[in-house]
């Protein structure tokens, strides 16, 4: 039953992301993409006077997870500063999806973390591979998600 409930949290999130946008005139940008199923997202976040984050907006495409994953991240991010942006990690965002994530799924899992720690960086993350490579689009088909 609580896997359900995370199941439809994940689509409510896919279908009407929060933060989705772009802030104006930005203090932290990137984008990047996840090339096994074509995810691509791109993070704007602006800083405020003290160096901690006042806003942060995502646009992009991709799967439900990816989707879901970056707006469940952001929701989390106001008032952080760079440096705990870049503490973040991925279990975090594995324990807002609150669903077991497969390894050909945690790519699309973990793009809007490495999205917002580049953007963090100024720079693309250090980043171990995460996964492994297979066919995210069929697993979607049979997962629902």
């Amino acid at each position: 039953m609580e896997d359900q409930l995370y199941r439809e949290q994940i689509l409510e999130h896919y279908k009407r992301p929060h933060n989705f946008g772009r802030v104006e005139q930005p203090d932290l940008e990137f984008e990047d993409t996840n090339p096994f199923c074509g995810d691509e997202q791109h993070v704007t976040i602006r800083l405020d006077d003290k160096g901690r984050v006042a806003e942060v907006a995502f646009e992009g495409q991709g799967c439900a997870i990816s989707t879901a994953a970056t707006s469940l991240l952001t929701d989390e991010l106001v008032g952080k500063t760079r440096e705990e942006l870049l503490a973040i990690p991925k279990e975090q965002v594995l324990d807002l999806l609150g669903i077991e994530i497969s390894a050909t799924r945690m790519k699309c899992a973990m793009l809007g973390l490495k999205v917002v720690k580049s953007a963090g960086l100024g720079q693309p993350a250090e980043w171990e591979d995460e996964g492994e490579q297979g066919d995210p689009a069929a697993e979607q088909a049979r997962d629902g998600i």
